[in-house]
């Protein structure tokens, strides 16, 4: 097995993520709309809406990873996936299993999100300018 760069590993990870995000919202839209309420159909929604933000942000990242070398944005992407998982992982369950604890997760995976964005600005920010920039 060949090594693979981060870049390519975020890339890849983003493009799951979002084809995930159009199945569950294809799902979403067509067999759940006559099992769940409103209610826990706006929470599956936003688990989707918001998979699919951050697998966007995933490509981001692969996108910085090439663009600003050594400002150590591995980490982000990783908040992004830990943020993924927690934040529409717990949606998830809430809105299909009716696990209402879950919602307690939730939050977590929106701070993972929340410190990935503000991260990625102030590493970019502080990004010393190369002679080719």
């Amino acid at each position: 097995m060949t090594d693979r760069s981060s870049s390519q590993q975020f890339l890849v990870l983003g493009a799951i993520f979002a084809g995930l995000a159009v199945a569950a919202g294809a799902f979403g839209a067509h067999a759940l709309k006559e099992i769940l309420d409103e209610h826990r159909l706006q929470v599956f929604d936003t688990a989707t809406r918001y998979q699919m933000y951050h697998a966007f942000g995933l490509c981001i990242v692969a996108w910085a990873l090439d663009r600003y070398p050594g400002q150590q944005l591995e980490q982000i992407g990783w908040l992004f996936v830990i943020g993924i998982l927690l934040f529409s992982g717990s949606l998830y369950v809430v809105s299909l299993a009716g696990v209402r604890w879950m919602g307690a997760v939730t939050p977590m995976g929106g701070a993972a999100f929340l410190a990935g964005w503000l991260l990625l600005g102030w590493r970019i920010w502080n990004q010393t300018p190369s002679a080719t920039d």
